[in-house]
């Protein structure tokens, strides 16, 4: 599969460019989200497509909406994306679509977090908390919580840092029902994903999932759900308390990008082959390893 920076579809309406995912109208009630190949880094999308990224994001996405489909409804709607473009257009959606229903999305992350990591772990060393949430003193990085929490985040524009925030923010934005809601449901996706991946030999240090609501009011899991994009997978065999733990997501790109005089702005620095090469491997390597089957 050649790899695709940005889709070109001529047949439906453009609705928007995400930093991975574009998305277009399939009538008024559905979508198209085509999952390009595009990697972005301290919110600045890359100048490189990551060879096969779109195709392991959907495949890993539509496994994990199987998995936990008992959990809670999905956006799925079981239409082959090749379908709804012209004939000429099916070779940039097959592997990397979804066609979706059209719900309205909430304005939060929803992210849930299982060990001190990343934001959270600065976060932590500067406040004792996360999200509003006080911690055990005397944590390391990387040190697995007792429970896992809900650490909710602002959905930043592009280009811009999604802001933590407080769950009384998100009972502002959405109501005391539906927060609480939200926060128990992302808590036992995040608990169910991460006892299954266990077994597969995969820590899953955190993740993030979007939601969305019907006209009926009914609460859907969207967008992503449990990818080496959303979450830190982690080889259980590597892992260890006090340091930034190796993983199967883009931290090889950022780990790299650290290493350069960049300011993490636009525009980011080309990445060589060999880097995209072993990123792209990563990828690969968490899908088989949770799903046991070859991309």
């Amino acid at each position: 599969m050649k790899p695709l920076f940005e889709s070109d579809i001529k047949s439906l309406p453009l609705l928007g460019r995400g930093k991975v995912r574009d998305i277009y109208a399939v009538g008024e009630d559905k979508l198209l989200i085509v999952t390009t190949d595009r990697l972005s880094a301290f919110d600045v999308i890359l100048q490189d497509p990551i060879p096969r990224k779109g195709e392991v994001l959907t495949r890993t996405a539509l496994f994990w909406f199987d998995k936990l489909g008992h959990i809670l409804p999905n956006q799925l709607t079981g239409i082959a994306p090749e379908d709804v473009v012209a004939a000429d257009e099916r070779e940039q959606v097959a592997g990397r679509s979804l066609v979706v229903k059209r719900l309205k999305p909430l304005p939060i992350e929803a992210v849930v977090r299982g060990y001190v990591i990343g934001s959270g772990w600065k976060d932590y060393v500067a406040t004792g908390k996360i999200s509003g949430i006080t911690l055990p003193v005397g944590l390391q990085q990387a040190a697995k919580l007792e429970q896992p929490i809900f650490t909710p985040s602002t959905k930043a524009e592009q280009g811009t840092h999604d802001e933590t925030i407080e769950f009384a923010e998100v009972e502002r934005l959405l109501g005391a029902a539906l927060a609480a809601k939200v926060r128990d449901v992302a808590i036992r996706l995040y608990s169910e994903a991460r006892d299954y991946a266990a077994t597969r030999g995969i820590i899953i240090a955190d993740t993030k999932f979007e939601f969305g609501l019907d006209e009926a009011g009914t609460l859907y899991l969207i967008d992503e759900a449990l990818t080496p994009d959303s979450s830190r997978f982690w080889p259980a065999d590597s892992y260890r308390e006090g340091i930034s733990p190796p993983s199967f997501d883009k931290q090889f790109v950022r780990d790299y990008l650290e290493t350069l005089d960049w300011n993490k702005q636009a525009p980011a620095p080309k990445l060589p082959a060999d880097v995209l090469d072993k990123t792209s491997a990563k990828y690969i390597e968490a899908y088989e390893r949770l799903t046991g089957k070859a991309l």
